[in-house]
């Protein structure tokens, strides 16, 4: 059997309020006492323990990585998906720079067959710049609109549907372009510009596209009077 611990001079003095403690020579005779301890304290841990952690936070979360990643393929599908097609307006004709009308044909040499020839030695003129189209239309109608004593002078007409020259035909080539550049008008696919000239070398009307011979034959006219 132990004996208490009050008679052993080798263990400090214990509080005077536990009592005489009695330390057995056998710890086998403190199970019961244990295995009360080990009751009491398994009462006592779900009330001590911690609240267990909501499902809340985790769900919240792993909903904001649903919604992202759903997000993220709209946008890429969408970024993919065909758009809608926007008609394209047909472009206003444009209308010849401001001062040209009025003012004298400048000193010109045109090209027939490789030999020059003096643009004002042509007037009065219906000078057709067909650089930017082939325009058999455009250009047959100029030579049958055109009155006894005005030339016609087609510019750079394709060779294919060229008017055949005559004494009031004249097709003629302009490699340098410097009527183009003296109009500050650039040529339009598809489109043929016109140019009346008086005897004078005066320019009387300026045609940026020309649709039909209805744009100019009053001033055409007038220039045969």
């Amino acid at each position: 059997m132990g004996k208490p611990d009050a008679d052993d001079p080798g263990l400090p003095d214990l509080p005077p309020e536990w009592g005489r403690v009695v330390v057995p020579d056998d710890a086998s005779a403190l199970a019961a006492e244990a295995e009360q301890v080990r009751r009491e304290l398994s009462r006592q841990a779900p009330e001590t323990a911690g609240p267990t952690p909501p499902l809340a936070l985790p769900l919240l979360v792993l909903l904001v990585a649903v919604v992202t990643t759903l997000a993220g393929l709209v946008t890429v599908t969408w970024s993919r998906s065909p758009r809608s097609t926007v008609p394209t307006s047909t472009p206003a004709p444009y209308a010849p720079p401001p001062g040209l009308t009025g003012r004298s044909l400048p000193a010109l040499d045109l090209v027939d067959d490789g030999q020059p020839v003096p643009l004002r030695s042509l007037v009065p003129a219906l000078i057709v710049l067909a650089d930017a189209c082939t325009c058999p239309a455009e250009l047959a109608g100029a030579a049958s609109a055109a009155p006894r004593g005005v030339t016609v002078v087609t510019v750079d007409a394709d060779p294919a549907v060229r008017v055949p020259p005559s004494a009031a035909v004249r097709a003629l080539e302009d490699p340098a372009g410097g009527l183009r550049a003296f109009l500050h008008l650039p040529a339009r696919a598809g489109t043929a510009t016109a140019l009346l000239v008086d005897r004078t070398g005066t320019l009387v009307k300026v045609v940026p596209e020309v649709r039909s011979t209805g744009d100019y034959e009053p001033e055409l006219a007038r220039l045969g009077g």
